[in-house]
């Protein structure tokens, strides 16, 4: 078993989580006004990305852009790793590769904990990535522990490029917002995307 063969149902049986669906959990949230460089890119990327339609078009050409530029953004005091592997306890079925994964360390080199963000590319089915990403952020909260790098949030993102789902675990509590972000409100995804960075960064 690897992260991918997760269902919601599997991984909230698996590991006795409380799965609640809400709405406009990260409403509040202020939008980060995106830089020209992101608008252009996208504004190029995107119809490439749309053409293919694969998931690895959207993951490099949409979303990996948009990971480029938060680190940016945050003076580059986040790690950010691409398709690593993310091997935590296989036994229990966390093993496998992440699309992103976000540190609140700027070390590229080696992934540092804490571990703060897991984002899932997807060509299309959200609601199926759903139970990979909760594994991921469940594994994530594993890793942190053994490190001494606990953090009170995991924060998760399933998206295709053009829509983005958030999801936030504390404790065995995880948190699924209903509402879906669109590419066209690329501020208020930038915002909460930020957000999720614990406000004591160094």
């Amino acid at each position: 078993m690897a992260y991918s063969d997760f269902t919601l149902e599997k991984v909230q049986k698996a590991f006795g989580l409380t799965i609640s669906d809400r709405v406009n959990l990260f409403a509040n949230i202020p939008e980060l006004e995106s830089s020209n460089w992101l608008k252009e890119t996208l504004d190029y990327n995107v119809p490439i990305a749309l053409g293919s339609n694969t998931e690895k078009a959207r993951s490099e050409l949409i979303i990996a852009p948009i990971l480029v530029e938060l680190r940016k953004q945050l003076n580059s005091e986040i790690g950010l790793f691409s398709g690593i592997d993310f091997t935590v306890d296989p036994n229990r079925g966390l093993n496998g590769s992440c699309d992103f994964i976000i540190s609140n360390s700027p070390q590229l080199l080696i992934l540092r904990a804490p571990a703060i963000m897991l984002v899932e590319a997807k060509k299309e089915n959200i609601n199926a990535g759903l139970g990979q990403c909760v594994a991921e952020m469940v594994a994530a909260q594993i890793f942190n522990e053994r490190e001494g790098e606990e953090v009170a949030d995991i924060y998760g993102v399933v998206t295709t490029g053009e829509i983005w789902k958030f999801l936030k675990l504390t404790g065995e509590l995880v948190q699924i917002d209903l509402v879906e972000y669109f590419l066209n409100n690329i501020n208020k995804i930038l915002g909460i995307l930020a957000s999720a960075v614990p406000k004591n960064s160094s």
